[in-house]
């Protein structure tokens, strides 16, 4: 790609929601435009709107191809030609089709090398835009359309934590009979490969959850996540575990670990936004195209009553900007990487550290 700077494509998501008014507010501050350039894949007539609506100023450009974007401007990709009917807070057949609509076109630019990164606002992926439309997610759609190999995961990201879902958007009950082996090695290793190449770390550390209270007693734990730590640490990996996690985020031994692999969602949500300070990004990590969204979501009920913090959503942006430079960076070191003249010597020290206490039961069956 021949532009200077970083093209990052952002789309509209729901427009009933807060959306607009993240987007207005986001860049407001003339120096965004100073990092990278913007295409916001929205619709001028709904800016029109919400910029009357909300007694606004704005200086997005408008344009109808990806290719006329202008560096040092915000532009408005017109992804959306016809009428939308604007319901401030609810959410409806018309602000569904929108935004997939917005996401679609993206989609179809991004395989044509017209932008560098994803970021995605928010819709209701309760509503589909047609009786055909079989995903339920963002992540899902754009997994589809990249033809992507291996499994996407989610990871809540922020200053102090990375933590990644095994499993999303399960019933609790659903939850034991979706974790195997096979699942925790894959979101492992996809967490493993996302924070060397995404992050840079050299040598990260992994802590896995455990799915029970008492990790020593559960059946999944003897079953499934034992073994797959096991095997990725015979696989030259650091992965520790499985921790309870009351214990490990009551006592701060995230603080050790560069990432986290929780079994369910609330398992990783919970402790997230009570530990996040409004700056907390969601990736998707595992796919070609670094794609990262603001934690929230659309938020009917502030939509229009100046009540939207563009923080998340500025925080989202600058991460996937660190992200795609950051693959550059580690694309170009690695290509033709010189040959070990020598073998490292293993040390298990970690292992010690990090190694879980036996249980009382587990003690006196060993006497």
């Amino acid at each position: 790609m021949s532009y200077n700077k970083i093209r990052v494509a952002i789309t509209h998501g729901d427009t009933n929601s807060i959306n607009y008014e993240l987007l207005f507010k986001a860049f407001s501050e003339p120096a965004m435009t100073e990092l990278f350039t913007p295409i916001i894949y929205g619709s001028p007539k709904i800016v029109s709107y919400y910029r009357n609506v909300l007694n606004t100023p704005t200086n997005f450009v408008t344009i109808n191809k990806a290719e006329d974007a202008y560096e040092g401007k915000v532009n408005l990709l017109s992804a959306v030609d016809e009428e939308i009917k604007i319901e401030m807070g609810k959410s409806t057949a018309d602000s569904s089709k929108a935004a997939w609509k917005a996401l679609l076109r993206a989609m179809n630019d991004y395989k044509k090398g017209l932008f560098d990164v994803l970021v995605t606002l928010p819709l209701n992926t309760d509503i589909k835009p047609n009786d055909k439309f079989q995903y339920d997610s963002q992540m899902a759609f754009i997994s589809s359309q990249v033809q992507e190999k291996s499994q996407p995961m989610t990871m809540l990201v922020n200053e102090q934590l990375r933590i990644a879902l095994a499993t999303t958007q399960l019933p609790i009950k659903d939850v034991p009979a979706a974790i195997t082996k096979e699942l925790i090695v894959n979101k492992a290793t996809t967490l493993w490969k996302s924070l060397k190449r995404d992050y840079m770390l050299t040598n990260p550390r992994i802590a896995v959850l455990a799915l029970n209270p008492d990790s020593n007693q559960g059946q999944e734990e003897t079953d499934c996540i034992i073994p797959a730590i096991q095997e990725m640490n015979e696989a030259g990996r650091q992965v520790f575990g499985p921790y309870p996690a009351e214990t490990f985020f009551g006592k701060e031994l995230f603080s050790a670990f560069d990432g986290i692999l929780a079994m369910y969602n609330d398992q990783g949500w919970a402790p997230f936004k009570t530990i996040d300070t409004g700056e907390g990004v969601r990736y998707i990590a595992g796919l070609p195209i670094v794609c990262a969204a603001p934690l929230h979501g659309v938020e009917y009920d502030e939509a229009g009553k100046d009540l939207a913090d563009p923080l998340s959503l500025r925080h989202a942006i600058y991460l996937a900007i660190d992200i795609f430079r950051h693959r550059q960076d580690y694309d170009e070191a690695t290509r033709n990487p010189l040959p070990k003249l020598y073998h490292e010597k293993k040390d298990d020290s970690e292992k010690v550290r990090f190694t879980i206490p036996k249980s009382k039961h587990e003690q006196k069956n060993e006497e």
